[in-house]
């Protein structure tokens, strides 16, 4: 089985970045997974490929653009569970990362500004989940830690059965 990642976000070379080495690194090259950075930005349908604007409903900052989310995401889905990194999501578990990684793979979609646009989670099936009760400046860090906790379920990556 090849578990397949897909990474929707505003910084794709920051992909593999770590995931690249060690043991998830050698994981990558012998294609136990497979890696693929999207750049949401190449979404954007209007002259300045915008990706952000203010929220719907009124509120501070910017958020993601729901409609350059959607063709984003639709780019890429296939029936693989999507999950939106923001601190206002579910606490991400072990247990939830065993599901993850038993599957075929899944879909990150890293937030950035204030975060997402609401009506794209109206739209799509994406699970909110969170790395952590912090803020950090965007999904991508949080994308990499979720897919190192998968990926080193990954049947022979670790290499002993005991470490699951």
């Amino acid at each position: 089985m090849n578990f397949r990642a897909s990474v929707l976000t505003l910084y794709p070379d920051m992909f593999p970045g770590p995931l690249g080495m060690s043991l998830a690194g050698r994981a990558l090259d012998e294609g136990v997974w497979s890696l693929g950075a999207v750049n949401i930005r190449d979404f954007a349908r209007d002259k300045h490929r915008s990706v952000d604007d203010t929220p719907a409903g009124g509120g501070a900052g910017m958020v993601l653009k729901p409609d350059v989310l959607a063709a984003a995401l639709d780019s890429v889905s296939d029936g693989r569970p999507i999950l939106a990194l923001t601190p206002r999501g579910a606490p991400l578990t072990q247990a939830r990362v065993r599901v993850l990684a038993s599957g075929e793979g899944l879909i990150l979609l890293c937030g950035r500004f204030e975060g997402f646009d609401e009506r794209i989670f109206d739209a799509r099936p994406i699970e909110p989940v969170s790395v952590g009760d912090y803020v950090l400046s965007g999904g991508e860090v949080g994308a990499m830690a979720i897919l190192d906790a998968c990926v080193r379920l990954l049947p022979g990556v670790m290499r002993s059965e005991e470490r699951r």
